[in-house]
């Protein structure tokens, strides 16, 4: 099997970053795509060409913008682990998984998702710092 027939069912492949980007913005504007992905060239003075120029030189950026098209807009199930820890354009979509209707985003939605990634992360700091604070010797 080639190399291209195992990409084939990715929906970014063949696809170039400033399609990604115009398919999002036509769909979801730049207010959804800021308040979801918390990324600053969909703020300040949005343009698709200055878009594109950013995510193309930020690999974070871009990588967060493409997942976020695959499983959002393309609706397409969660990867599993293995999967998951590589970028999106190199992800290997099984042929069952096909993609759908776009999900339904919202400002307020927004909103929602980013209290509980906060109220998560400050948990985990939590955690992190009580694990770094025992020591069982007293030293």
């Amino acid at each position: 099997m080639s190399t291209e027939e195992i990409y084939r069912n990715n929906p970014l492949h063949g696809t170039s970053l400033e399609q990604v980007v115009t398919e999002l913005v036509e769909h979801y504007g730049f207010e959804i795509l800021h308040a979801y992905l918390n990324i600053g060239c969909f703020k300040n003075k949005p343009s698709i060409a200055s878009s594109v120029k950013f995510l193309k030189n930020t690999t974070w950026a871009r990588e967060k913008v493409e997942a976020f098209y695959m499983y959002k807009l393309k609706n397409l199930p969660k990867p599993d682990d293995q999967e998951y820890d590589k970028p999106p354009r190199d992800r290997i979509v099984p042929l069952t998984d096909k993609p759908r209707a776009p999900r339904e985003l919202s400002l307020d939605d927004a909103a929602r998702v980013k209290y509980n990634k906060q109220k998560a992360n400050a948990a985990r700091a939590i955690r992190q710092k009580r694990s770094t604070d025992y020591n069982p010797w007293g030293v």
